[in-house]
C-alpha cells in the first residue's frame, strides 16, 4: 500500500505491505532508513536545515527541519526495534530549483546540515543522490528495503 509522506512529514513503519513515497524533492531532502534485521523503515521529507528556537521549543513541525526531524525519525525507528549499527541510510534531493543564482542555496544548506547531523551521530550514508537542478520522487519498499528515484518526466527511474 502506498503511503504518501508529504513535505515536512515522516513515516516509520514495520508493515511489509507499505511503500513510502515522497514527491517533488526540489531543495528539500528525503532521508530513508532501514534496518534489515528488524525490518523497520522510515522516510523523512524535510524542507529547511535548522528549526528556529521558538519552533524547536514549541515542538511545531519537527519534521520540517533537519536538526529536529532526523533525530526524531531515528528515535521512532529505535522504538520499533531498529538498531543504529544496522541502519541503511539513503538520501536524495537538495537540488537548486527556484534559486537559479544561488542566493539562498537552500538545497546545499539542507545537505550540509544533514551531513553534519550524521557525522556527529556517527551515521554513514549508504547511497546519496543530491544537488543538481531537477526535482525527484522517492519511494521505498519496506518489504525489500529497496529505494527508487524517478525524475518528473518518468523516464529516469533508478534504484538508489
Amino acid at each position: 500500500m502506498n503511503v504518501v509522506v508529504g513535505v515536512a512529514d515522516c513515516r516509520v513503519t514495520k508493515d511489509p505491505a507499505d511503500v513510502l513515497v515522497t514527491y517533488a524533492l526540489g531543495s528539500c531532502v528525503a532521508v530513508s532508513i532501514y534496518d534489515p534485521v528488524a525490518r523497520v523503515g522510515g522516510l523523512l521529507h524535510f524542507m529547511l536545515p535548522d528549526a528556529p528556537n521558538a519552533a524547536a521549543r514549541a515542538g511545531k513541525s519537527p519534521f520540517m527541519f533537519a536538526d529536529t526531524g532526523i533525530p526524531l525519525m531515528f528515535h521512532e525507528a529505535y522504538e520499533l526495534g531498529a538498531q543504529k549499527r544496522r541502519l541503511r541510510v539513503r538520501v536524495a534531493g537538495g537540488a537548486q530549483i527556484m534559486d537559479a543564482k544561488g542566493v539562498f542555496n537552500i538545497g546545499q544548506r539542507n545537505c550540509l546540515a544533514m551531513r553534519k547531523i550524521f557525522w556527529k551521530a556517527g551515521v554513514l550514508v549508504q547511497t546519496e543522490e543530491t544537488g543538481g537542478s531537477r526535482p525527484r520522487t522517492m519511494w521505498f519498499e519496506i518489504a525489500s528495503g529497496r529505494v527508487f528515484l524517478k525524475s518528473p518526466d518518468g523516464l529516469a527511474e533508478r534504484e538508489l
